[in-house]
C-alpha cells in the first residue's frame, strides 16, 4: 500500500495505548489550575498534530484543582499517557475514574 493510499489519521479517534508510536514527554510541576489547563492543552494536541504520542510527566506535580483533576482523569490513556504520578495523585485520579463509572 503505498502512502498516498493510507485513508488519513484521525487524532481525536486515537487507540488507547499506542505502544508503538513515538512519543514525547511534557513535564508537569508545582500547580495544575484551570487557568493552565488551554495551555497544557494545546501541547498536547501539538503533540497529536506532530503525531507523537504525549506523555505527561507529573512526578513534580504538587497541587492540582478539581478542573486539573477532570482533565488528567478524562484524558488519561485517550489523548495523553501520565508518567511519574506521584501516589496522592494517583490515588484522586482513581477515586475520580470510579465515582464517573459508578
Amino acid at each position: 500500500m503505498h502512502h498516498q493510499d493510507m485513508p488519513p489519521r484521525d487524532m481525536h479517534h486515537r487507540e488507547p495505548f499506542p505502544r508503538i508510536a513515538p512519543r514525547v514527554t511534557i513535564r508537569v510541576s508545582g500547580k495544575l489550575f484551570q487557568g493552565h489547563l488551554d495551555y497544557l492543552d494545546q501541547m498536547v494536541h501539538s503533540a497529536e498534530e506532530c503525531r507523537l504520542w504525549p506523555l505527561l510527566n507529573l512526578a513534580h506535580l504538587e497541587e492540582l484543582d478539581s478542573a486539573a483533576l477532570s482533565y488528567l482523569t478524562d484524558g488519561e490513556n485517550r489523548i495523553f499517557g501520565i508518567v511519574s504520578c506521584p501516589n496522592f495523585i494517583r490515588e484522586w485520579i482513581e477515586n475520580e475514574k470510579h465515582r464517573d463509572a459508578a
